[in-house]
């Protein structure tokens, strides 16, 4: 008897890529829900799979493994980042994991340049007092903040999306410094200039952050980071919340240790929206919308299944995270 392959996803795509999901040769099942499935619904739901298309918010560890069975024969994520999933489990049993890569760069980078803009020139707090009717008149000093245009810009981390942010911000005649563990290769094209993490906070007037979430970056920016930023500095997080000691942002940006600050990612997601950091006038905080362009959604779901048709036909997948496992093929 043949046996149909199995696939669960854990939320519906865009339909271009939906289209092919459901017209492909295998058995789906889609989670039909705006939310995620709960922990145990994944587990119960996964049970017999051989494919996982699989999200952010999707928590795939050894239980989840467990739960599928040895048929299990690949894991393809919606996202580059895969902190979701133990990958160090898939790898030891042959499970290939997938990511998307690459295609968000330029969606990320543009939603990292209206962050600078909107908190310095203070964008959505203008426009809530408009709405409140708190706009009485104009005034010499009503609504000032700084310009981006001239500043020095730090980017921590200047791979593909800090490479991005470095060249949308040359019309903007900034100084660029970054911060990378070696020297990146994009930086002489960009007249970016490599700089210590203690002499890109103490210098830039935007901190700006790109860097992997990682047990190294975790908490990168903390109290004695913050403490280095000039009082006038602002702080832009489009990387992931745990680069960021939230608890010690709040307090920075209560005290005016720093101006302001530009999250697109936070710990934990979704932030409650009874946090304090969501009280402040001097903070845009945004539900994780770097990669929320109509082209590049779509691009994230077809290469999400590219990686999962190739797995369920026994090839290499396009985008992998854990090569490793083709090791002895």
């Amino acid at each position: 008897m043949i046996h149909m392959s199995r696939v669960f996803v854990t939320r519906m795509l865009p339909e271009p890529a939906m289209r092919r999901l459901q017209t492909g040769d295998f058995e789906l099942d889609v989670w039909p829900e705006p939310y995620p499935p709960t922990d145990e619904v994944l587990l119960r739901r996964v049970s017999g799979m051989d494919g996982l298309l699989t999200l952010l918010t999707d928590r795939i560890d050894v239980k989840v493994l467990d739960a599928a069975g040895p048929q299990l024969k690949v894991i393809s994520q919606m996202a580059v980042g895969v902190d979701n999933i133990d990958v160090a489990a898939c790898t030891a049993r042959g499970i290939p994991v997938g990511h998307t890569p690459g295609v968000l760069s330029d969606a990320v980078a543009d939603l990292t340049i209206g962050l600078m803009l909107a908190t310095a020139r203070r964008i959505v707090e203008a426009a809530e007092d408009v709405k409140g009717g708190d706009w009485r008149t104009w005034s010499p000093m009503g609504w000032v903040g700084p310009d981006l245009h001239g500043s020095t810009v730090g980017i921590v981390g200047l791979g593909r999306i800090g490479a991005a942010v470095a060249r949308r911000l040359s019309g903007f005649g900034v100084r660029l410094l970054y911060y990378n563990r070696r020297a990146s290769p994009h930086a002489t094209a960009l007249g970016a200039q490599l700089a210590s993490m203690e002499t890109l906070l103490e210098v830039s007037d935007f901190v700006s952050l790109h860097c992997p979430y990682t047990p190294e970056t975790h908490h990168l920016i903390d109290a004695k980071a913050l403490k280095r930023m000039k009082p006038s500095a602002i702080l832009i997080n489009t990387a992931r919340g745990g680069v960021v000691d939230q608890d010690a942002l709040l307090v920075a940006l209560r005290s005016g240790q720093i101006r302001a600050a530009g999250l697109d990612v936070t710990t934990p997601e979704p932030l409650p929206a009874d946090h304090p950091l969501l009280q402040l006038p001097n903070v845009v905080v945004l539900p994780h919308i770097g990669s929320a362009s109509s082209a590049t959604r779509i691009k994230m779901a077809h290469m999400a299944v590219d990686n999962l048709l190739a797995g369920l036909w026994g090839q290499r997948l396009p985008h992998c995270v854990n090569p490793e496992v083709y090791a002895d093929k």
